[in-house]
Order: C-alpha cells, then sequence, then structure tokens
C-alpha cells in the first residue's frame, strides 16, 4: 500500500515577529476596516507572496487585491519592509503599479502567482485568492475578472539611491 503525504506548507508569519505581524494586522483592521475578520489571512498571505516573489526574481508575480492590502500596509513600516526585503531576498522588493491594469505583460496572471507560492510549500488561502478557474488569463484580459490583476507587481530592479 501507497501512503501519499500532503506537502509540508510553511508558515509565513514567522517570516517576522510576532509583534510586528500584530502591528501590521492592527493596521489592516484600522485602515481597512472591511477586512477586519480576517486581517490575519491576508497578512499571513502577504508576507507568503512576498517571500515567494524574493524566491522568483523576474518572475512579475503579482497580488490579489487583498493580498495588495497587505502589501501597502508592510510597506508604511519602511524600516522593517527593508529589513524583510533583505533578509528574504537579499535586495529591495519593489512594488511597481501598472498605470493600465491588464497592459502590463507581466507574470502570467493569479494562477502563476499561486502556484509559485504553492512550489514554495506555501498554503495559498481561497479566502484571499480566487482559485484559478474562477480566474484564468482569458477572464483577466477580457476584463471580466475584477481579482486577476491587483494592478502591481513585483520587480526585481534595485532602488536607486
Amino acid at each position: 500500500m501507497t501512503v501519499i503525504l500532503d506537502r509540508p506548507t510553511t508558515t509565513a508569519r514567522t517570516l517576522v515577529s510576532p509583534a510586528l505581524f500584530d502591528r501590521l494586522t492592527a493596521r489592516i483592521i484600522v485602515d481597512h476596516p472591511e477586512h477586519a475578520h480576517h486581517a490575519d489571512v491576508i497578512m499571513e498571505q502577504a508576507l507568503a507572496f512576498l517571500a515567494t516573489c524574493a524566491a522568483n526574481p523576474g518572475a512579475g508575480l503579482g497580488p490579489s487585491e487583498q493580498v495588495d492590502v497587505g502589501w501597502h500596509t508592510f510597506i508604511l513600516y519602511t524600516r522593517e519592509y527593508a529589513e524583510f526585503c533583505q533578509e528574504t531576498a537579499g535586495r529591495f522588493i519593489h512594488h511597481v503599479p501598472d498605470d493600465v491594469p491588464g497592459e502590463s505583460g507581466t507574470g502570467g496572471g493569479l494562477a502563476a502567482t499561486i502556484e509559485a507560492m504553492e512550489a514554495a510549500g506555501y498554503r495559498v488561502d481561497p479566502v484571499v485568492w480566487p482559485t484559478s478557474a474562477d480566474c484564468s488569463n482569458d477572464k483577466c484580459s477580457s476584463g471580466k475578472c475584477n481579482q486577476c490583476h491587483a494592478g502591481c507587481a513585483d520587480s526585481p530592479k534595485k532602488a536607486v539611491a
């Protein structure tokens, strides 16, 4: 008899201190009360997304709309965000918004991001990520899916001082 074990998953919240994680989720609750009921999921998934970007430079990965809330929140804590980027990626993970969402040509949409996160060992929480069945690239390019592209992606370019 063959037993197939699920791949172990990494808990992204351990990528930052518990105190910082609590500060970030509290900020989401204050700034985005509509997401208060799952602020911790948003932040954990944002950390997993950023760690996946770190492991896949140049892939043009992009967040879901709710994960982007977590990314924006983390960026507000500039010192901690810069330290996280250096420790996790060895570089600054730039947030590059698209001036015209859907026309950036970067990455393969959310399906590619989700696949990369799972390959990195992170659990993808459907609460904040649409499933690839609900959000195909065809739907994204036709504008029928409002969560396929959050309007921003990771850029591996180094910051200019």
